[in-house]
């Protein structure tokens, strides 16, 4: 009994000691970050590839199937919005939105934004 009681406590210390020696280079980096509102033009210009960003601004147009193009008073950028984000609500060319995504900078390609999540702002 003694000796499965030491094996079960020594396990527990061990991960323990895992657990907090690996949380001290744990960083979270989904919906929930804190991230500033930016704007298009400081995300062009600074936001290097696969870094999250959040935008406040117009769907201006459909470009194709799952991409826009995305306006602030700075710029424009291309966006890639899964149709399950719209929730079955009309956006419009007037309808302020606020789109938290991913930086995509392809070889060959403009930059765009892989939306996570898009919110009406009303």
């Amino acid at each position: 009994m003694l000796k499965s009681v030491t094996r079960f406590t020594m396990a527990g210390c061990a991960a323990l000691a895992i657990g907090l020696s690996g949380s001290a280079y744990a960083q979270y980096m989904g919906p929930g970050q804190q991230t500033n509102v930016s704007t298009v033009a400081a995300v062009l210009k600074s936001t290097p590839d696969d870094h999250d960003v959040l935008l406040r601004g117009k769907i201006t147009r459909k470009l194709n199937h799952e991409h826009y193009e995305f306006k602030d008073n700075t710029g424009t950028i291309r966006l890639e919005i899964d149709d399950s984000y719209f929730h079955n609500v009309k956006v419009t060319a007037d309808t302020v939105i606020e789109i938290y995504g991913e930086m995509e900078k392809d070889f060959m390609e403009s930059p765009e934004i892989e939306v996570k999540r898009l919110t009406i702002i009303k």
